[in-house]
C-alpha cells in the first residue's frame, strides 16, 4: 500500500510564518517558523522558503509533498489562490497559489487564515457535529465548522463577530464602527485604550488590574465582556456544541478562559432562557502555542473530508 503523501500547512501571519508538516493519521512530523515579510513579492519568496526549509529539516524531498495548504490574512477566492487586502502583509491583490505552485511544482490551495484555523481547532479538540472557532488576537475573528467542514455562508463571512457593534457608546473601532466586539478584546484595541509602553499590553493590563489600577480593572472588564460576547452570538446565531477559544490571547492562559467563562455566567444570571444554554461550559481554549491554524492550512490544501476528522485530545 502506497504511503499517504506528506501534506503541508503553512499559517503566514503578519509577522511570520508556521509552517506544519503533517504525516499519516494526521501527525505533525516537523514544524518551523519564518518571517512573512512585506509586500507580495517577499510574502511569495517566504513561503517557498517555509516550504524548502520545512522539507529539509524534516527529512523530506519536495517529491514527498502532496499539497501545500496556505492559511493568510485578508479576502481568499479559494478557487483561484488570491489573496485581496491582505493590509497586515502589504499586499493588495496576489495570486499566491499560482506563484508558489510555479516555483515549486506542488499543488497549493490557499484559505483566509481564521476558517483554516477553525477547521485545524476542530480537528485537534475532536469537535464533530458543529463548532465555532473565536479568535482573540490582535484582532477579533471567527470560523464555523459544520459535520469537519468550513461554514462560510453566501459570502464567506460566517461566524465573523469581531465586527458585530455591541456597546452604541462604545469605542471607535476601525472599521468605522463603534462598540464593535473587536474594541472589547481585540489586543490592538485594548493596547491603543492601555496606552502605556510594553511588550505584552494585555498581559500588563490584567497584572495592573490585580493591583487595583482603575484603567486596567475597568479594560479587563472590557476583556471578558468582549470575549463573552463573542461567545454568546456565535451560539445563540449558530447554536454551535461548542466554542473554541485561540489566538495570541490564550497565552493569558486561565485567567482569560476563567474571566470570559465569569462573565457568561454573570450575564445569564437574571435570565432563565440565558442559563438554560450553558454557555460557560461550551467554551474550551487551545494552548498557547497550539498549530492549529497552520494544522486546519494542511487539511485545506488536501481537501480532507468531514469522515476523515479524528480526536487528538
Amino acid at each position: 500500500m502506497t504511503a499517504r503523501p506528506v501534506r503541508v500547512g503553512l499559517d503566514v501571519g503578519g509577522t511570520k510564518i508556521d509552517a506544519v508538516a503533517v504525516g499519516e493519521d494526521d501527525e505533525i512530523i516537523g514544524r518551523v517558523r519564518r518571517l512573512s515579510g512585506w509586500g507580495g513579492e517577499e510574502v511569495v519568496a517566504n513561503v517557498v522558503d517555509a516550504v524548502t526549509t520545512l522539507a529539509a529539516d524534516s527529512g523530506l524531498d519536495l517529491a514527498d509533498i502532496g499539497s501545500v495548504g496556505v492559511g493568510i490574512p485578508g479576502l481568499v477566492d479559494e478557487e483561484s489562490g488570491r489573496v485581496l487586502h491582505a493590509v497586515n502583509l502589504g499586499v493588495e491583490s496576489l495570486d499566491l497559489a499560482e506563484l508558489a505552485s510555479a516555483r515549486l511544482g506542488i499543488g497549493f490551495r490557499v484559505e483566509n487564515d481564521v476558517k483554516a484555523a477553525a477547521l485545524g481547532a476542530a480537528v485537534l479538540r475532536g469537535a464533530a457535529g458543529s463548532m465555532a472557532y473565536l479568535n482573540l488576537g490582535t484582532g477579533v475573528a471567527a470560523g464555523i465548522v459544520v459535520d469537519g467542514r468550513i461554514w462560510r455562508g453566501s459570502r464567506g463571512t460566517a461566524g465573523e463577530v469581531g465586527h458585530l457593534s455591541v456597546d452604541p457608546n462604545g469605542r471607535l473601532c476601525g472599521c468605522g464602527q463603534v462598540g464593535c466586539v473587536e474594541t472589547l478584546c481585540g489586543g490592538g484595541a485594548l493596547a491603543k485604550a492601555w496606552g502605556r509602553p510594553g511588550a505584552l499590553p494585555v498581559r500588563d493590563i490584567l497584572d495592573a488590574a490585580e493591583s487595583g489600577d482603575p484603567l486596567a480593572l475597568a479594560l479587563r472588564a472590557d476583556l471578558f465582556a468582549g470575549g463573552a460576547a463573542g461567545v454568546r452570538v456565535l451560539v445563540l446565531s449558530a447554536d454551535v456544541d461548542r466554542v473554541i477559544i485561540g489566538g495570541g490571547l490564550t497565552a493569558l492562559g486561565d485567567r482569560l478562559e476563567d474571566g470570559i467563562r465569569s462573565a457568561l455566567l454573570a450575564g445569564a444570571a437574571s435570565s432563565p432562557f440565558m442559563r438554560s444554554l450553558h454557555l460557560d461550559e461550551r467554551i474550551e481554549m487551545l494552548p498557547a502555542g497550539s498549530p492549529a491554524a497552520a494544522f486546519g492550512a494542511a487539511l485545506v490544501g488536501a481537501s480532507v473530508p468531514s469522515k476523515e476528522i479524528v480526536s487528538h485530545g
